[in-house]
């Protein structure tokens, strides 16, 4: 499978940030990044490796305990 390789501006929409939050995360090497001179790209399997494990599952509620009454 080919990785398609996006830019700072397509992972911001494709995130629904602003252009600051990929460069911060490229700043701090909080997620993997090609330099093609002096651009940043970034590859699209990356950002969903980044959403699948930034993602808040749902807890399963718990059943009441059902115990003695007092």
């Amino acid at each position: 499978m080919r990785d398609r390789y996006l830019s700072v501006r397509e992972v911001a929409e494709l995130l629904g940030t602003t252009d600051r939050f990929p460069r911060r995360l490229v700043a701090e090497r909080r997620i993997t990044y090609v330099k093609v001179g002096r651009h940043v790209r970034i590859p699209e399997s990356v950002i969903r490796e980044y959403i699948d494990a930034h993602t808040v599952r749902p807890v399963q509620p718990r059943r009441p305990r059902l115990g003695r009454a007092a």
